[in-house]
């Protein structure tokens, strides 16, 4: 066996989206000078998740870390995926984090992907499990991924600092993608929502929604926002009370936007904080419901068939189609969209043409697809 030659890069921007890449095209990466410059150097506790994460769902898969933490060599395994598989996913980031990569390696896998994760399912940094649910499975049907097979319930819910969330996830596998060409965003003809709370009293959630559909209802008549009470051993750990909201708008050309926030306390407030008469006050629910309504009507003024959070899945779906044209259209371009189409550009030597649209506000963008194929997969 010859010497194996690993890719190599620094720094520790988008580390999520390398491993997936890499994995993904079986290149082997040798990353350096990992939050180097931080009071506490090396890899996060949720990178090192991640990590764990793919050795289950690969074989032959090799992980080296340094004794600093801030050099790992990668050289990624065969795809497996499988069923009956178990990940915590901890407490540092979200069930959302894991997810994004967890579809696509699934989609790709030599078998089925169902798997059981635990941490936490709400917070307001990663997406939360409900819109993944409401607003990214519908978005993988645009690439040929059929809805049968593809699952995700919650089992119970767990926000900060604490979690004990639980979800179950499935995935099937494609043979290959299929390219599109997504360029109508369409018109808004209803909003769908859902508004939790968990360990606090149901009136909360009910705030939500009542504020959140004040502002909907003035625009459109097509406004259902559901609401999940959850108590007890459905409400993750006891010291983590929260609540939280996530909506949809749904066009008429298939485009599903949205928007989603928690209210839960820090990870600076823990058990000793929460349970004392001077505990910090959450933001009140009619605020939130306010609040993330104008948030959803900002995403749809934007325009593109994707929100700003859903940019860079986007893009990435794009440039592991099969040698042939896609084309998007997308509001302002996220950062995290901007790095993306980087390391893909990177990893996979795809390259995006990008051109405005002045008259829209909004911009188009084009790609050869890389030619991803699942090879383990038979076809039938």
């Amino acid at each position: 066996m010859g010497k194996i030659t690993y890719k190599k890069l620094k720094g520790s921007q988008n580390m999520r989206q390398r491993l997936l890449l890499a994995t993904l095209k079986s290149t082997p990466i040798l990353i350096e000078d990992i939050h180097a410059d931080d009071t506490l150097p090396g890899l996060r506790p949720h990178e090192i998740s991640l990590l764990y994460l793919f050795e289950k769902l690969t074989d032959d898969c090799l992980v080296e870390i340094n004794e600093t933490g801030t050099k790992l060599k990668y050289r990624p395994g065969i795809i497996v995926g499988g069923s009956n598989l178990l990940h915590d996913c901890g407490l540092t980031r979200a069930i959302g984090y894991f997810l994004e990569p967890l579809i696509l390696l699934g989609l790709f896998a030599r078998k089925p992907l169902a798997i059981i994760l635990k941490g936490i399912t709400n917070d307001s940094k990663d997406p939360s499990v409900d819109t993944f649910r409401s607003t990214t499975f519908p978005m993988l049907k645009h690439f040929g991924v059929p809805s049968e097979g593809l699952k995700l319930e919650i089992k119970s819910r767990g926000v900060s600092p604490h979690g004990g969330g639980e979800v179950h996830l499935a995935v099937p596998t494609v043979q290959h993608l299929t390219a599109t060409m997504w360029t109508d965003e369409g018109m808004v003809k209803r909003i769908r929502g859902e508004a939790f709370t968990t360990r606090v009293s149901p009136q909360l959630g009910n705030e939500m929604i009542y504020a959140a559909r004040g502002i909907f209802n003035n625009l459109l008549p097509d406004v259902y926002i559901a609401s999940d009470y959850r108590k007890r051993l459905e409400a993750g750990s006891g010291n983590s009370p929260g609540y939280g909201i996530s909506l949809v708008a749904e066009t008429t050309s298939g485009c599903c936007i949205s928007a989603d926030t928690t209210i839960s306390y820090t990870r600076g407030n823990e058990a000793e904080d929460i349970e004392g008469e001077d505990k910090k006050e959450l933001i009140p629910a009619s605020d939130v419901g306010e609040k993330i309504a104008s948030v959803l009507l900002e995403e749809i003024e934007k325009g593109g068939v994707v929100d700003s959070t859903h940019q860079g899945l986007l893009f990435l779906l794009c440039a592991l189609c099969p040698k042939d044209v896609s084309k998007v259209r997308v509001g302002k371009l996220s950062p995290y969209g901007i790095e993306t189409l980087r390391q893909i550009k990177d990893l996979l030597d795809v390259q995006f043409v990008i051109k405005p649209d002045p008259s829209t506000g909004t911009v188009i963008l084009k790609c050869w697809g890389s030619g991803m194929k699942n090879l383990s997969r038979k076809t039938t």
